[in-house]
């Protein structure tokens, strides 16, 4: 349990100082090795609420929000929790 609040610590510090390909790291890890580690998927929306980019104009003339790397860490979350028992990496 310690384990887990410090890698969510850990992920959270990264989101605000480090590069962000450290930060897919870390989260992709983090899924891999915790049980339904849900925290990723939000700290990495909150990765894309404060850095992310505008994508393209909307209807509207505006730059539109695209929060691409928490979808693609949703989309992540799902298949590792799906394929969790066959890669056996899952401690606690």
């Amino acid at each position: 349990m310690v384990l887990r609040i410090l890698a969510s610590i850990l992920l959270l510090l990264s989101v605000f100082f480090a590069p962000f390909w450290v930060t897919v790291i870390l989260a992709l890890t983090s899924m891999a090795y915790f049980k339904f580690f849900i925290e990723a998927v939000f700290l990495l929306l909150l990765s894309d609420l404060l850095f992310g980019v505008k994508v393209g104009p909307s209807l509207s003339g505006d730059s539109t929000f695209t929060p691409v790397s928490f979808l693609v860490t949703l989309v992540c979350f799902i298949v590792i929790q799906l394929l969790k028992d066959k890669l056996r990496l899952e401690q606690h």
